[in-house]
């Protein structure tokens, strides 16, 4: 593993970086997904993978001993070795062609795209954009571009981040109820070992949250999935943005609206405020 840095001028050196992934879309892992989201197990061969269910797949192997603090892999290998502590889902974007189906042989190709440390409010921060390429037998099905955010350890003395307020005007609104076993069916799923999801003393301790943290990808997967409701077909795209965390100690609401472009969906905390807001553009 290489040497953890802040040098712009030694993490740009992962620009371009690869690495490839093939697996098979089993049906298995698809129907443990719907009975996490307390549905009916009922996707089968051939049917089409849902949006965003792509991250239960092309999952991610390192040996407990090349594990982080935190229980993610070490960075260092194909993600650059950024010299801070905390790593978070900042969000992403997706162009759909065709989806994934269940049963498929599927590739995914990819490439650090971008790596930038900047000065935020909270300390430094940087920024990792990765692109993936996901095809079957040569023909790709979507793309994706997925945004890291690495961050320092909180401090008793940095000034608290000002809520973002959500739109207006939303026309479905669901609630989801968040809970340990939740968070811990969709860590395990995707074999995600990042402590935030399940180890309360390190959330309060060490990263300093109240409670656990609700993965940002299985909000964005929710997300998805209202928007998909709310149009009644397919999405050409979707893009999405982590604004606050949300956590398993209470009740939250994802709403969505239709729009001249579109459709907007958002989560908002039990406060009111924007947790992620996302855009949705159907087939």
């Amino acid at each position: 593993m290489a040497e953890k840095t802040l040098d712009p001028a030694v993490l740009s050196g992962w620009v371009g970086k690869t690495e490839r992934h093939e697996d098979v879309i089993a049906v298995q892992s698809a129907r443990f997904l719907e009975m996490t989201f307390d549905r009916e197990p009922t996707l089968g061969d051939g049917d089409p993978l849902p949006a965003l269910w792509h991250w239960i797949y092309f999952l991610k192997t390192a040996p407990m001993s090349q594990l982080g603090r935190d229980g993610h892999p070490a960075v260092g290998g194909f993600l650059p070795p950024v010299a801070l502590p905390r790593r978070m889902w900042a969000g992403g974007r997706l162009t759909f062609t065709r989806p994934l189906r269940l049963g498929e042989t599927a590739d995914k190709m990819s490439m650090i795209k971008n790596v930038t440390v900047k000065q935020g409010r909270s300390g430094t921060l940087c920024f990792v954009t990765v692109e993936h390429v996901f095809s079957v037998a040569g023909e790709t099905r979507f793309t994706e571009e997925h945004d890291i955010v690495y961050r320092e350890d909180p401090s008793p003395d940095a000034p608290k981040p000002q809520p973002a307020a959500p739109p207006e005007g939303a026309t479905v609104t669901r609630t989801i109820t968040p809970s340990e076993v939740l968070l811990f069916r969709y860590s395990a799923l995707t074999f995600n070992g990042h402590r935030i999801h399940y180890d309360l003393d390190y959330c309060r301790e060490v990263e300093g949250y109240p409670g656990l943290v609700f993965h940002g990808p299985l909000t964005a997967t929710l997300l998805a999935g209202l928007a998909v409701a709310e149009a009644g077909r397919p999405l050409k795209s979707f893009s999405f943005r982590a604004v606050s965390p949300l956590f398993h100690t209470a009740a939250f609401e994802i709403r969505a609206k239709d729009e001249e472009t579109g459709i907007r969906v958002w989560a908002e905390t039990p406060e009111g405020h924007l947790a992620m807001t996302a855009e949705a553009e159907p087939i």
